[in-house]
C-alpha cells in the first residue's frame, strides 16, 4: 500500500480534508493513511475533529499563547521531523494556504516526499492580500508536485505560472463536499429542532419569528486594526437603523478581533444584535441555511454560501475566488462603513437586487472533488 500523509493545523483546513481522509480510507487497501495535525488552532479544530471522527495519529501540538507567523512555521517544521523520519510517506498532502501547510510543504522538500496540493491554484497576485495566504499558497504551489485545482481560472493561474499541464487537475473544491454531506444530515426534524432551541436557548435567537438574519464572521489579519473598528461601526449602524433585522456574529476567538468587537458593539442596548461564541461547524452551517445575506471576510464562506443561495458581501478589497464575482454571487465591499451599510440595506430593501444574488448555482464544485482526488492519487501513485 501507499502510504499518505495528510497534514493540517486550523478548522478550515480540517473541513476541507474531512471528506479526503474518508474517501482515502474508502479505497480498497490501496492507501494507508497517516494524519498529522499541527493544532496551531486548537479548540476550533477539535470541534471538527470530532463532527468528522478524525482521530489523527500525530499531535504536534504547536499552539502557544501570542503564536506568531514564525512561531507556526519553525514550530511546524521541528515537530515533523520525527513524523517524516519515522514515517517516510510516499506522499504528503496539505490543503490551501496556511501557514502550516507552507511549513509541512517546506519540511515534504527537505525530505524529498512528492507533495500534493488541494485547492491548489488560488491568486490574488497582491502580496498582502489575504495576508499571509497569497504568498503560502504561491510557495506550495512551487514547490509541489501534484495540484489539485478546484476551478479551470485556477488551474489557468498555475499554468501561467509554468507546472507542466500533466500535473494539475481541475477536481471541484473539498469544502463543497464537506458542505453539502453536513447540509444532507441538517434536513431531518429532529437536527432542525436541536438547533433552533440551542441558539434560542443559549442566545435567545429566535429563528421561528421569521425576521431575516444577517450572518456575520470576520477574522482576517489584514483587517486587524483600523478595518475591523470600521467593520463594527457598520455592524452598529445596521442594528440600530434596521430593528426588525437580526444580526449574529459568532466573534473569533483572536484578541485582535474580540477587542473592538466588544468594546464597540458589547454595550450596544439594541436586543437584535447577537455577538456570540465561535461555533462548531454543523451549527454554523444551520445558521447559514437560516440566514438572509452573509457579510464576511472569511474565504471558505465566499464557496459555501452560493451552494445554499446566500448572497455574499466580503469585507475583502480582494478575493482569491472570482468566479462567485463574476457570476454575480459575491460581492466585494471592503472595510468602507458606508459601502458596507450601503449593500447591506439594498439587499434587505431590494427584492430584485437580492434575487440576483440568491440564485443556487456554485462554480466552486459538485460535492464529488474528494472523489476525483483519490482516483487520480491511485494513477499516479501506481
Amino acid at each position: 500500500m501507499k502510504k499518505i500523509l495528510v497534514i493540517f493545523g486550523t478548522r478550515p483546513e480540517a473541513i476541507k480534508l474531512a471528506p479526503v481522509i474518508s474517501a482515502l480510507k474508502k479505497s480498497q487497501g490501496l492507501f494507508k493513511t497517516v494524519v498529522c495535525v499541527t493544532g496551531q488552532h486548537r479548540q476550533m479544530l477539535d470541534q471538527v475533529l470530532r463532527l468528522f471522527h478524525i482521530k489523527p495519529q500525530y499531535d504536534l501540538d504547536i499552539m502557544s499563547k501570542d503564536q506568531t507567523l514564525i512561531d507556526v512555521t519553525t514550530r511546524t517544521l521541528l515537530g515533523l521531523k520525527e513524523v517524516l523520519t519515522k514515517q517516510k510517506p510516499h506522499l504528503m498532502l496539505v490543503q490551501g494556504d496556511t501557514t502550516a501547510a507552507f511549513a509541512a510543504s517546506l519540511a515534504a522538500f527537505y525530505y524529498k516526499i512528492p507533495l500534493g496540493h488541494i485547492e491548489a491554484g488560488l491568486r490574488t497576485y497582491n502580496k498582502y492580500q489575504p495576508f499571509p495566504e497569497e504568498k503560502n499558497r504561491h510557495m506550495i504551489g512551487v514547490l509541489a508536485d501534484y495540484h489539485f485545482a478546484p476551478t479551470p481560472w485556477a488551474r489557468q493561474n498555475l499554468l501561467q505560472e509554468g507546472v507542466s499541464r500533466d500535473r494539475v487537475w481541475v477536481t471541484g473544491n473539498t469544502g463543497i463536499d464537506a458542505l453539502l454531506d453536513i447540509n444532507n444530515q441538517l434536513r431531518t426534524s429532529s437536527k432542525q429542532r436541536h438547533w433552533s432551541s440551542f441558539f434560542k436557548d443559549q442566545w435567545g435567537l429566535d429563528l421561528s419569528k421569521g425576521r431575516k438574519l444577517v450572518l456575520v464572521t470576520g477574522h482576517r489579519r489584514e483587517n486587524f486594526g483600523e478595518g475591523f473598528e470600521h467593520i463594527c461601526y457598520a455592524l452598529k449602524s445596521l442594528a440600530q437603523n434596521n430593528k426588525d433585522v437580526d444580526i449574529v456574529y459568532p466573534v473569533h476567538l483572536n484578541p485582535n478581533v474580540r477587542k473592538p468587537v466588544f468594546d464597540i458593539l458589547g454595550q450596544l442596548k439594541n436586543n437584535n444584535l447577537h455577538l456570540i461564541d465561535p461555533l462548531e461547524y454543523e451549527p454554523f452551517v444551520f445558521l447559514m441555511n437560516a440566514s438572509y445575506v452573509i457579510l464576511t471576510d472569511s474565504g471558505g464562506i465566499q464557496e459555501e454560501a452560493p451552494s445554499l443561495g446566500k448572497p455574499v458581501l466580503v469585507m475583502r478589497q480582494t478575493t482569491e475566488r472570482p468566479e462567485g464575482v463574476d457570476k454575480g454571487l459575491v460581492k466585494l465591499v471592503g472595510t468602507n462603513k458606508n459601502k458596507i451599510v450601503t449593500e447591506l440595506e439594498r439587499l434587505l430593501k431590494d427584492r430584485r437586487a437580492y434575487q440576483q444574488m440568491s440564485k443556487k448555482a456554485n462554480p466552486y464544485g459538485d460535492g464529488k472533488a474528494s472523489e476525483k482526488i483519490i482516483k487520480i492519487l491511485k494513477k499516479v501513485l501506481k
